[in-house]
C-alpha cells in the first residue's frame, strides 16, 4: 500500500501544483529551472551567490543556454523566482541539488558542497518531499551520503520523504540539444521514489530512462564521461606518435570516419576542459579502491590528457626555435581562446589556463584573446592570472607577437586575417586546415 506522502506528492506532480526547488543556479541548475518552469511547475531557485540574484532580478541571464527573453517570460509569469534564503526549501515539494563536485589536490572526491546542501535541506525537511541529486559523483553517494544526512532528521526515505538521482547531461554550446530534449536517466530509492522521478522529469523533458538504482544512475554518468576521456586520450596519444612519423592525425581521423560501422571519431586537442571529463572519471578511480580493484585505463587516460598542455608548449618552443630562431623564454605569445570549448564562455578546467602558466614558467610572456571571456575571473588553481583581460587581435597587435597559439577554435574569429598578420601560428584544433588556410607558418600541435 502506498504511503500517504507518496499519494499526496503524486497528485501534486500530476496536477502541476508541486513547487520545485533547484539548488545551484549555474550551468546545470538554471537551464533545468527554465525547463521545469516551462512545463508548468512553479520553481524557486536557490544560490549562495548574491550576484546571481542581482542578474536574475534584472531579467539578465549569465548562462549561454538561457536567453534573457526566456528568463523574463518565466519570471513575469510567476513560474520562477530566485533567492539566497534557504528557508524557502520548506515550501518546495521537489528539491533538486545541482552543486559542484570537484576533486581535491589528491584527486579525492570533494563532497563538501553536496553535504552542506543536504544539511540545509535537512533543516527544512518535511514529509511529502522528493529530494534529487543531479551532481556527478561516485556510485553510492545518493544513498550513503544524501539519504543518510536527511534521515538524520528522524524522517525515513521511502515513507516520509523520497530520494532519487538523475545525472545532468548539459553540453554548453550545443545548438542541437537542450535540457528538455535530452533523454533523462532517472532512479530512486525504492519503487515509489522511482515512480515520482519518472512522473516529475517526464513532465519536464521529452523522455526518461529509468534504471534500477541510484548507484546505477550514478554509474551511467561516469561511464559516459569515462568513454569520452579514454577515447580523447587515445587520439591525443596517436597525435604524438603520428607527428613523430610525419603523419597528420586529423587526416587519418577524417579518412577513418568514412567507415560506416565500427568507428566513431574523436579529436585531439591541447588538453581536456570543462567540469566533467577532466574530473568525473577519478570519482570511479577513488571508489574502486574500496574494492581493491585497479582502474588502469582511466588513470592512463588522465595522465595522457593531462600531459597535452606541456606537449603543446614543447611544440610551440620548437617552432619558435626553428622558424623564428628565438627561444620561448624571449618570446611573446598570444593564446587564442580561453574557454575550454568553442563558442562558449566556460573556462572551467580549461587547458588554456595551464598553457599560459607553462609558457610563463618557461620565461615567455602570454596574453590571450577570447571573444567570450573579457577578463579572467578568480579560479582555485590560477590565482596569478586573475584580472588579465582579453587582447583585441588587430593586425598590428597580432604582428607584435612572436607566435599565436590556437587553443580554442571559436567560430567568430577571423582566421584569414589572423593568418595574414601572424608570423607563426601553432594550431591545436586543425582550424586553419579545415578552413583551407594552411600555410608554411601554420604548425599543427
Amino acid at each position: 500500500m502506498a504511503s500517504p506522502s507518496f499519494d499526496t506528492l503524486s497528485r501534486k506532480i500530476e496536477t502541476r501544483t508541486a513547487r520545485a526547488g533547484i539548488i545551484g543556479l549555474g550551468y546545470v541548475g538554471l537551464p533545468l529551472a527554465m525547463a521545469v518552469a516551462r512545463s508548468g511547475f512553479a520553481v524557486t531557485g536557490f544560490d549562495i551567490d548574491p550576484g546571481k540574484m542581482v542578474a536574475l532580478d534584472a531579467r539578465r541571464s549569465y548562462i549561454d543556454a538561457v536567453r534573457d527573453e526566456a528568463l523574463a517570460v518565466e519570471i513575469d509569469a510567476g513560474r520562477f523566482k530566485a533567492t539566497t534564503d534557504f528557508a524557502g526549501l520548506a515550501d518546495c515539494d521537489v528539491i533538486i541539488i545541482c552543486v559542484p563536485t570537484p576533486l581535491t589536490k589528491h584527486r579525492d572526491p570533494d563532497l563538501s558542497f553536496v553535504e552542506a546542501t543536504s544539511r540545509s535541506i535537512a533543516a527544512h525537511l518535511r514529509p511529502g518531499q522528493l529530494v534529487v541529486l543531479e551532481s556527478t559523483t561516485y556510485p553510492g553517494t545518493t544513498d550513503d551520503v544524501v539519504k543518510v544526512i536527511l534521515e538524520g532528521t528522524g524522517l525515513k526515505s521511502g515513507s516520509d520523504f523520497f530520494v532519487g538521482f538523475s545525472p545532468e547531461r548539459e553540453d554548453p554550446g550545443n545548438q542541437h540539444y537542450h535540457t528538455a530534449t535530452i533523454p533523462k536517466v532517472v532512479a530512486g530509492d525504492g519503487a515509489e521514489a522511482l515512480s515520482l522521478m519518472k512522473a516529475f522529469y517526464g513532465a519536464a523533458v521529452s523522455s526518461v530512462v529509468p534504471v534500477s538504482s541510484n548507484a546505477t544512475a550514478e554509474a551511467v554518468k561516469l561511464t559516459e564521461n569515462i568513454f569520452r576521456s579514454v577515447n580523447i586520450a587515445l587520439v591525443n596519444e596517436l597525435k604524438t606518435v603520428y607527428a613523430a612519423m610525419g603523419i597528420d592525425v586529423w587526416e587519418v581521423i577524417d579518412a577513418a570516419k568514412t567507415k560506416p560501422f565500427g568507428y566513431m571519431p574523436f579529436y585531439p586537442g591541447p588538453g581536456l576542459g570543462g567540469h566533467c571529463i577532466p574530473i568525473d572519471p577519478f570519482y570511479l578511480t577513488w571508489k574502486s579502491r574500496e574494492y581493491e580493484l585497479p582502474t588502469r585505463f582511466i588513470e592512463l587516460a588522465g595522465e595522457i590528457n593531462s600531459a597535452m598542455p606541456r606537449y603543446v608548449v614543447g611544440k610551440l618552443a620548437e617552432a619558435l626555435d626553428i622558424r623564428a630562431g628565438k627561444a620561448l623564454s624571449r618570446s611573446r605569445v598570444l593564446v587564442l581562446g580561453l574557454a575550454y570549448k568553442k563558442n562558449v564562455a566556460d573556462i572551467r578546467e580549461s587547458p588554456s589556463l595551464r598553457l599560459i602558466e607553462i609558457i610563463e614558467e618557461r620565461g615567455g610572456r602570454a596574453d590571450y584573446h577570447d571573444p567570450f571571456v573579457a577578463e579572467i575571473p578568480p579560479t582555485r588553481e590560477y590565482q596569478a592570472l586573475k584580472g588579465r583581460r582579453s587582447v583585441t587581435p588587430t593586425p598590428e597587435t597580432v604582428a607584435g607577437y612572436d607566435a599565436v597559439l590556437v587553443a580554442t577554435d571559436h567560430d567568430s574569429v577571423d582566421y584569414a586575417a589572423l593568418a595574414k598578420s601572424a608570423s607563426l601560428i601553432v594550431d591545436t584544433r586543425n582550424v586553419f586546415n579545415r578552413l583551407g588556410l594552411s600555410a608554411d607558418h601554420v604548425i599543427k600541435a
